[in-house]
C-alpha cells in the first residue's frame, strides 16, 4: 500500500473534477490517500474530499494562498511531502499542475512523469503510461532511485469519480511559514462563458479555420449548449482570432480526453491530434474525405459542416426533449 499525496486544485471555493478523479482512483486502488488542500477559507472542501476517498486532508490556509502562486504552492507541497515521507505525489495535468509540479520535483531532486493517462500502483512504487511523439505511441515509464514518484495526470483518463456519502477524512491544519516569498499574485482576470473548461468537460465540440469567422462558432455553441459540452478550437482558428487561446486544443494549447470529441472542420494536423486523440469517442465532420482527422475518428461525416452541424443540433434537441 502506497502513501499517495494528491494536490487539490480548486477555484472560487469549488474543487476541480480532475482532483476528485485522482482522489477517487487512488482510494479504489487501496492506497493511503492524502490530499494537500491550499487556499484561504477553504476548510469546507475537506468534507467533499473525504467522500471521494481521502483519508487525511492537509489543510494549508493563508492569505498568500488565496490566489494561485507557483512559488507559494511548490514551497508548501515540498514541505508537506518531505515531512510525511510520501511515496507518490500526484496532480492534475492542468496549466496549474504543469506549472508547479516541475518546481516540486526540482526541490525534491526527483523525476517527474507528465501528462500520464494510466497509473499502475506496485506496492509503494508507481508505473505510468504517457503519450509520446504527439500521441502516436505510448511509453511505459518506471521510476528509478530514491525519493517520491511525481506525476501529473490527464483529466478524464482514470474514470468518473465516485463519492461515498457519509465517508469522512481526518483534517490536519498546517502551520505555514510563507515569509520571504519573491512573488505575490494580486489579481486573476478570468472569462465567464458559463460552459465547462475543455480539459474537464466530458463532451467537447471543436471547430477549425473552416468555420471562416468567429460568428460562425455560434453553431457549435448551440450544439454545445444542448449537450452540456465545452467549445474548443484548433490552433488555426485561434490564430485567426475566431476563439480565445483558452479554448485551444492541441500540442500548444490544452490536452483533452473527453468521453466524446466532435471535430468540425478540423483537418487533423499532428499538433491538434496530440491534444485530443485519447478521447474515448471521436466524431469528425469534414468536406475532405482524405482529411487526416478521419484516420483517428471512430465516426466520420463527409459533408459541409454548415449543413451537418445545424442538422445535428436539431436532432440532439429532439432526443433531449424525448
Amino acid at each position: 500500500m502506497a502513501k499517495v499525496f494528491i494536490i487539490a486544485e480548486q477555484r472560487d471555493g469549488r474543487l476541480k473534477k480532475a482532483t476528485l478523479e485522482l482522489v477517487s482512483y487512488s482510494s479504489t486502488q487501496g492506497n493511503e490517500t492524502h490530499v494537500i488542500l491550499l487556499g484561504d477559507n477553504v476548510a469546507g472542501l475537506a468534507g467533499e474530499l473525504g467522500q471521494y476517498g481521502a483519508k487525511v486532508v492537509h489543510l494549508a490556509q493563508a492569505p498568500e494562498l488565496k490566489l494561485y502562486s507557483a512559488e507559494a504552492t511548490s514551497r508548501v507541497v515540498t514541505e508537506v511531502v518531505r515531512a510525511h515521507a510520501a511515496d507518490i505525489v500526484l496532480a492534475s495535468h492542468t496549466p496549474t499542475g504543469r506549472d508547479f509540479m516541475p518546481r516540486v520535483a526540482g526541490r525534491l531532486g526527483v523525476g517527474l512523469a507528465s501528462d500520464c493517462t494510466q497509473l499502475t500502483f506496485q506496492g509503494t512504487d508507481l508505473q505510468v503510461r504517457r503519450p509520446v511523439y504527439a500521441g502516436k505511441a505510448l511509453a511505459e515509464v518506471e521510476f528509478v532511485g530514491p525519493g517520491p514518484r511525481l506525476a501529473t495526470v490527464r483529466a478524464n483518463s482514470l474514470g468518473a469519480p465516485k463519492p461515498e456519502p457519509g465517508r469522512t477524512a481526518e483534517v490536519v491544519n498546517l502551520t505555514l511559514n510563507l515569509s520571504g516569498l519573491k512573488t505575490r499574485v494580486l489579481e486573476v482576470a478570468q472569462g465567464n462563458t458559463g460552459r465547462p473548461d475543455v480539459t474537464e468537460a466530458s463532451i467537447v465540440v471543436s471547430g477549425g479555420r473552416s468555420l471562416k469567422n468567429a460568428e460562425n462558432f455560434k453553431m457549435l455553441e448551440e450544439v454545445a449548449d444542448v449537450l452540456g459540452a465545452a467549445v474548443g478550437a484548433s490552433r488555426a482558428a485561434v490564430d485567426a482570432g475566431y476563439r480565445p487561446h483558452r479554448d485551444q486544443v492541441g500540442q500548444t494549447g490544452k490536452v483533452v480526453s473527453p468521453t466524446l470529441y466532435v471535430a468540425c472542420g478540423i483537418s487533423g494536423a499532428i499538433q491538434h491530434l496530440a491534444g485530443m486523440r485519447t478521447s474515448k469517442v471521436i466524431v469528425a465532420i469534414n468536406s475532405d474525405p482524405e482529411a487526416p482527422i478521419f484516420q483517428v475518428a471512430d465516426y466520420g461525416i463527409v459533408g459541409d459542416l454548415f449543413q451537418v452541424v445545424p442538422a445535428l443540433a436539431q436532432e440532439f434537441k429532439k432526443v433531449k426533449e424525448h
